[in-house]
């Protein structure tokens, strides 16, 4: 039932089956419909959310009422609001689900008695950390060095998949432009 995130796990550290134990006993799979919010601007985020099936985003809604995708998760990825989540604070933050989903959520008081229970997590929750923050920092260098149309080529060569999984205005906005141009970019009239 947890297969993928055990898989996931032991890429970066090895758990004993005592341990997978004590793990598996605090997780569930929550089935959650297509455009469901898991967290909403100003509610304080409570979990982290491991995809199984599917795809999330997080958002804004920028001052001008569009909304602007910051990131996706798919398939054995992890998706929170890192701020909200560790300061207990409002999010400034949207998470919704762009397919129907399947997800294990954990709870952040779940997740510190794990910590405490499996030393060890500590170590592949900071690598997923780690990995999520390089991600984040390629995507701003991107932003600031290639034109829209490379970014547009950049991200389809490097998850040609995803581009047809996602509606194509979350895709413009993640990539910073419109929908209008993104349509010019795919006709090659740009």
């Amino acid at each position: 039932m947890f297969t993928a995130l055990f898989d996931h796990i032991q890429k970066f550290i090895t758990l004993e089956p005592s341990e997978i134990d004590i793990l598996e006993a605090c997780l569930t799979i929550s089935k959650v419909k297509k455009k469901e919010h898991l967290l909403q601007e100003g509610q304080v985020c409570n979990n982290l959310y491991f995809i199984l099936k599917g795809c999330a985003r997080q958002y804004i809604i920028n001052p001008k009422g569009v909304e602007q995708t910051l990131q996706f998760a798919v398939e054995n990825w992890w998706i929170t609001d890192y701020l909200s989540y560790h300061n207990t604070t409002p999010s400034h933050f949207y998470i919704q689900t762009v397919e129907n989903c399947e997800l294990i959520a954990i709870e952040k008081s779940t997740l510190e008695s794990l910590l405490i229970e499996i030393p060890k997590l500590e170590r592949y929750f900071r690598i997923v950390s780690q990995k999520s923050f390089g991600a984040a920092q390629m995507r701003i260098k991107f932003l600031f060095t290639m034109s829209a149309e490379e970014r547009y080529h950049h991200f389809n060569n490097q998850n040609p998949e995803f581009v047809q999984r996602v509606p194509q205005y979350m895709l413009a906005s993640y990539l910073d432009f419109s929908a209008e141009f993104m349509s010019k970019i795919r006709a090659g009239k740009v």
